[in-house]
């Protein structure tokens, strides 16, 4: 893999809006080659924190990230009938 391509993934990967899927679609590496290609270049340290930032964020999920807009646009129209 050439250098420069894992630059981009490793940029993508730290981007907190771009989705595993979005990587994926542009770049062909499912999320498991993501981490694998993270945890070999990454100083230890560097990939653990990147590790426990992605983990469970809904941003890097297009599917949760999608039912938590909607969840929270449901959540708002609810503040608003109330006042």
């Amino acid at each position: 893999m050439e250098a420069e391509f894992k630059n981009q993934v490793i940029r993508l990967a730290w981007h907190d809006r771009t989705t595993f899927e979005d990587i994926e679609k542009r770049l062909g590496l499912s999320e498991k080659e993501v981490i694998r290609l993270m945890r070999a270049e990454l100083k230890g340290s560097s990939f653990r924190l990147w590790r426990k930032r992605v983990s469970g964020r809904v941003t890097k999920h297009r599917k949760k990230f999608k039912s938590e807009r909607k969840n929270l646009k449901a959540g708002r129209g609810a503040i608003r009938e109330e006042e």
